[in-house]
């Protein structure tokens, strides 16, 4: 999806809900889809303020939310107690690796386990509209600084 498109369905979204386009808002927007990855809204905000230091925590919060709730951005939860954000459209289904020691997040797809996922759920007469895998533990960086003696923090 071009950000065009991006910006019509979420000015769209907008008008339905009888919401105002403003720059910090729209600034907020181009910000998140500049950048790639799993943000908080922490990491968003302090990235759009090297542009505009007046912008809220607030109005990103409220931003990131009319994301989600249009469809724009998904919001996930990798059991640290913190919303994070991704885009939504204009990417491949994916599942995540997420390291409990670091944080480390990985994106990775596999068409064999995705390919069984629907095997399961035929079998049990099950029609899946959604799903996502998310995979705990420790990356390989924490692998070998928990083997050389340093204790997880998770």
């Amino acid at each position: 999806m071009s950000q065009a498109d991006k910006t019509e369905l979420l000015s769209r979204y907008m008008a339905e809900h009888g919401l105002k386009s403003t720059r910090q808002r729209s600034l907020i927007v181009d910000t998140f889809f500049a950048l790639s990855g799993h943000l908080s809204v922490e990491e968003l905000w302090a990235k759009v303020r090297e542009h505009d230091p007046r912008v809220s925590v607030a109005t990103v919060y409220r931003t990131m939310k009319l994301l989600h709730e249009c469809g724009l951005a998904h919001a996930r939860n990798f059991g640290d107690g913190q919303t994070r954000y991704e885009a939504a459209v204009g990417r491949h289904h994916h599942d995540h690796l997420i390291c409990t020691r670091c944080g480390t997040i990985v994106e990775f797809e596999n068409d064999r386990i995705e390919a069984l996922q629907h095997k399961v759920a035929r079998q049990h007469g099950f029609q899946v509209t959604s799903h996502k895998m998310e995979l705990y533990g420790f990356c390989e960086s924490c692998q070998r600084a928990i083997e050389g003696g340093d204790s997880p923090r998770a």
